[in-house]
């Protein structure tokens, strides 16, 4: 070995310990987020979990206009793409949209919508739009996209000429807050009752889990046909918002609950557990503080899945129209205009707000599979 190597060796094996310096002091929270950032689909699917919570809390400000906005000029539009080339070849900097004109179709003498070429329209980042209040207190009109003359329509338009970008906006905010809510709320009752059955066990568990059986029994299309009907018809979009996500919570946790016993009833008896218990420690406390985290990464899983059926449930009701109901936009109601075939034939950008599910769904899958290894970061 050369001696010019030696330096180079002893700043490598200074560095190596360094890292084994640095990962045994870490802290359980630190190597948790070393080992999720190795995730890159995590990484990306929180990407996109970021976005849509931006748009939960500024779909205002992301809308062109309010949800409920018409535009009577361009009903069942198409989406107007930017450009930035025009027919002449010439570039612009900035991107802009054709104007649209109504002609007569000469077979079925229908009026239809054309691209007029000979109208551009600059789209503007930040511009002022339709006033609007942010969280119902602060007003506002700036908007992060649009044109100074008209409407601009990126997902295109709806048959009464509503735009379906802005109405997307504000279903995100409706179908997540719902699917974080729901999950939350199912995700406690699921510990709580889990627990109180695993750890106690005996009349208590027998109690609780004829229960969970009985739940789980229900066939679930008769119940929420019949809670449909229930909901009173007078009730206001508020009302019929926080009951569908009650009900999806109290559907909902008991398959946390059943895997939450399981693991305990298998590990209520381990030393850790008995040491605790001669130390003093509350049962609250021992269930909290020393069995629960055992199994966190089971947890992880089942709350990482509960995400997307959550969403994926409160979709497909609103879409056969057993969940929410117009003027509430969600990703369900606005796709309920898209279930027929001749709509998605002539108007397949109805359909957009599917992608929006699709993409959600993935991007909580992706989070779910991350935090589920990050949970035990010394498994290799």
């Amino acid at each position: 070995m050369s001696e010019a190597s030696i330096p180079l060796l002893d700043k490598s094996q200074r560095e190596a310990e360094d890292k084994k310096i640095k990962y045994y002091t870490a802290t359980q929270f630190q190597l948790m987020w070393w080992r999720f950032r190795r995730h890159k689909l995590a990484i990306f699917g929180s990407a996109i979990l970021f976005l849509f919570f931006l748009i939960v809390i500024f779909a205002e400000f992301f809308a062109v206009v309010g949800g409920q906005t018409r535009d009577d000029t361009y009903p069942l539009g198409p989406p107007q793409l930017p450009h930035f080339i025009d027919t002449s070849g010439n570039f612009h900097l900035s991107p802009f949209v054709y104007g649209v004109k109504t002609e007569r179709d000469s077979v079925t003498l229908a009026l239809k919508l054309v691209t007029d070429e000979s109208m551009t329209y600059p789209v503007r980042f930040f511009i002022k739009g339709e006033p609007y209040k942010l969280f119902g207190l602060i007003p506002g009109n700036i908007h992060f996209i649009g044109i100074e003359d008209g409407i601009f329509h990126p997902f295109g338009t709806d048959d009464l000429g509503r735009d379906i970008f802005s109405r997307t906006m504000f279903a995100t905010r409706i179908s997540l807050s719902i699917g974080v809510l729901g999950v939350m709320l199912s995700f406690f009752l699921g510990l709580f009752i889990g627990g109180i059955s695993g750890y106690f066990g005996g009349r208590i568990d027998f109690l609780i889990q004829r229960l969970t059986e009985f739940i789980r029994s229900i066939p679930t299309l008769p119940l929420w046909m019949a809670i449909s009907a229930a909901l009173p018809k007078e009730w206001s979009a508020l009302q019929i918002y926080f009951a569908i996500t009650v009900i999806l919570s109290l559907i909902g946790w008991t398959h946390l609950a059943r895997r939450v016993r399981g693991k305990l009833l298998s590990v209520r008896n381990e030393d850790f557990v008995i040491a605790a218990r001669l130390a003093g420690s509350s049962d609250a406390r021992i269930i909290s503080r020393h069995l629960l985290p055992s199994f966190l990464s089971y947890i992880i899983v089942d709350l990482s899945v509960s995400f997307p059926y959550m969403i994926l449930g409160e979709t497909s009701l609103s879409f056969i129209g057993l969940g929410l109901r117009p003027p509430i936009v969600s990703w369900g109601t606005l796709l309920q205009a898209s279930q027929n075939i001749r709509t998605i034939a002539m108007h397949p950008w109805m359909f957009i707000p599917a992608l929006f599910v699709i993409a959600a769904v993935l991007a909580f899958s992706f989070v779910g599979d991350g935090a589920r290894d990050a949970a035990d970061p010394y498994a290799r």
